[in-house]
């Protein structure tokens, strides 16, 4: 099995990988979390201590200030568990960009954080809310017992001040991740099933499902090679290479920041320290979007994840086509 994803890439005319624009800062503010997932690819967990500083933060905004970039992606961790999360919506928003927050949903019902939806609304923040699965069960297996209950808990609440009503202009996307070694099935029918069931089961609305592969980082490759599943994963996704997929890789049109300032192509290689390529420019504070877009996009094996089936990326499936279903571990 050729694991070699510049050959891939290569073969489909592709290689050097460039970028077409930069339209997205995605900004991972630390790895503290409230949930230690099965699946993350962060390592992210209540005992992890990597934070964004406010100068840090500062610098990002800066950057956007001073660059065309539409969209402000924060992730984590839990992002909200920043101290400077507020401020960083705040100064984003301020700028007329396009926020996201990816949101585990339990956060919102914690204590300090349960006046978040109404900052959310307050600032028109988009919110992209993971769930492994519409079944309770499903969902606990992979986050933890009694995730499921209060993340609908949550979406109750998001619901109420008009997120996912389809007319508020309050977005609210499903992130769902495969349960095993399988790719996530088609983004397009998924949607439409999760869309019935939440409605029949939970009187719950949202706007969209995105389908992300999981990537064999972190504590998924953990598991993978705790079960014996490594080989057998690695060759679904090289044998699922989808050069439309490849196409249209999110790297192409993304900026990663670390939560110290680094620079990566992805979320997946900052987890990975991956650095860009040494003429890019590698610290927020020596941000400069021409050299990023005229840099070559490092790559490695876990880039197969990416281009696999209908393709992931943090906006979902790149493409339309067929996959396999989600199965359980």
């Amino acid at each position: 099995m050729d694991t070699d994803f510049r050959t891939a890439l290569t073969s489909e005319g592709l290689w050097p990988l460039q970028p077409t624009s930069i339209d997205v800062l995605q900004i991972n503010v630390g790895r503290l979390c409230n949930q230690t997932c099965r699946h993350c690819h962060v390592d992210a967990g209540p005992d992890r201590t990597e934070i964004m500083s406010r100068e840090t933060a500062a610098a990002c905004v800066e950057a956007l200030r001073r660059s065309s970039i539409s969209t402000v992606d924060i992730t984590g961790g839990a992002p909200e568990l920043n101290p400077n999360f507020r401020w960083l919506v705040e100064q984003c928003t301020s700028l007329g960009r396009r926020v996201m927050d990816r949101c585990n949903l339990t956060i919102l019902e914690t204590g300090p954080h349960r006046d978040l939806p109404a900052f959310f609304a307050d600032h028109n923040v988009e919110l992209l809310c993971s769930l492994p699965h519409y079944e309770p069960a499903c969902t606990d297996l992979q986050r933890g017992d009694g995730v499921f209950e209060k993340s609908i808990r949550a979406l109750r609440r998001l619901n109420a001040l008009g997120y996912g009503d389809g007319r508020s202009g309050l977005r609210l996307v499903l992130v769902t991740n495969p349960v095993g070694a399988a790719l996530p099935a088609a983004q397009e029918s998924l949607e439409a099933e999760w869309k019935r069931e939440m409605k029949r089961l939970y009187d719950i609305s949202f706007d969209a499902l995105y389908t992300i592969t999981n990537l064999p980082i972190s504590r998924y490759l953990d598991w993978l090679l705790e079960s014996d599943n490594l080989d057998a994963y690695m060759q679904l996704l090289v044998e699922s290479f989808n050069p439309r997929a490849a196409h249209g890789v999110m790297c192409r049109n993304t900026i990663s920041v670390g939560w110290d300032g680094r620079l990566y192509d992805c979320d997946f290689n900052q987890m990975l320290d991956i650095p860009l390529a040494e003429n890019a420019g590698r610290h927020i504070r020596d941000f400069d979007l021409n050299m990023l877009e005229a840099r070559t996009i490092q790559t490695n094996r876990h880039c197969f994840g990416c281009t696999a089936g209908a393709g992931s990326s943090c906006a979902g499936a790149t493409t339309t086509s067929e996959s396999t279903a989600c199965a359980s571990p």
